[in-house]
């Protein structure tokens, strides 16, 4: 609104001049004639128009209309100091002013600094020669077909991979671990279940060991003891060679068939 002038019969002179002088009591608001300027600021708008500077307009003259309303409405005799209404008015209207004039400021200064920018030219010489000796060479270990094919590949697409190795353990076999479980148990006699499995790096090495002792129970081999219901389980071996042949053969067969 810094362009938007004001010609009144007690005023003339821009827009802003008038708020401050209404804003330090240097000009009655009774004696502006609201209608007149709200006219001339729409001819103004229509020749030059401004949406940010409509909206800060009708702040201020939403201001200026309860101030000039104030003042010409009567007041209750009793009512309590109506200066103080005044003042109040007055200090809006002016907090207004110093808000519109900050960003007046600031906007100017952002233009200034843009305007100011266009007249940058980026240099466009070549590296001075001291300077460029500083760099350091730059080694190609690759051909150019390398370079090529590297690029090429960079620039296909491949259909996403989808990795489940993450969701669960993969499967162990179970006879492998009975020729383990076997071995331990022959040289051992006997063994308590945590024994067994002390060495299985995940949990899916633990029940396949797990399920190669039921079958190992139910080949005749070994025997389970337990003294007391989930108590220490322990497992001993009264099976002879030949019937460990035959059951590890039984067990291969079923995981290849």
């Amino acid at each position: 609104m810094d362009q938007f002038q004001v010609n009144l019969e007690v005023f003339e002179g821009p827009f802003d001049l008038l708020l401050q002088l209404i804003a330090r009591r240097k000009l009655d608001i009774t004696q502006v004639a609201l209608a007149e300027v709200t006219d001339e600021f729409i001819a103004h708008m229509r020749e030059f128009p401004d949406l940010s500077a409509t909206t800060e307009f009708l702040v201020v003259a939403a201001t200026l209309l309860d101030m000039k309303a104030a003042r010409l409405l009567p007041r209750d005799e009793g009512s309590v100091d109506a200066s103080a209404e005044d003042l109040e008015a007055r200090d809006l209207l002016f907090s207004r002013l110093l808000q519109y004039r900050a960003f007046k400021l600031a906007g100017q200064w952002i233009g200034e600094r843009l305007d100011h920018a266009r007249r940058w030219i980026p240099r466009d010489a070549p590296m001075e020669e001291h300077l460029a000796r500083l760099l350091p060479e730059l080694v190609w270990v690759c051909s150019a077909h390398d370079l090529a094919r590297a690029c090429a590949d960079a620039l296909s697409q491949r259909p996403p991979t989808v990795e489940v190795t993450h969701l669960h353990d993969p499967v162990v076999p179970v006879a492998p671990q009975v020729r383990i479980l076997v071995e331990m148990l022959r040289r051992l006699g006997r063994a308590s279940f945590a024994d067994l499995v002390e060495d299985a790096p995940t949990r899916a090495v633990i029940v396949s060991r797990f399920l190669g002792l039921l079958e190992l129970y139910r080949g005749g081999t070994i025997e389970f003891t337990q003294e007391q219901a989930l108590g220490r389980l322990t497992v001993t071996w009264i099976g002879g060679d030949e019937d460990v042949r035959v059951h590890i053969d039984e067990e291969e067969e079923e995981a290849n068939g």
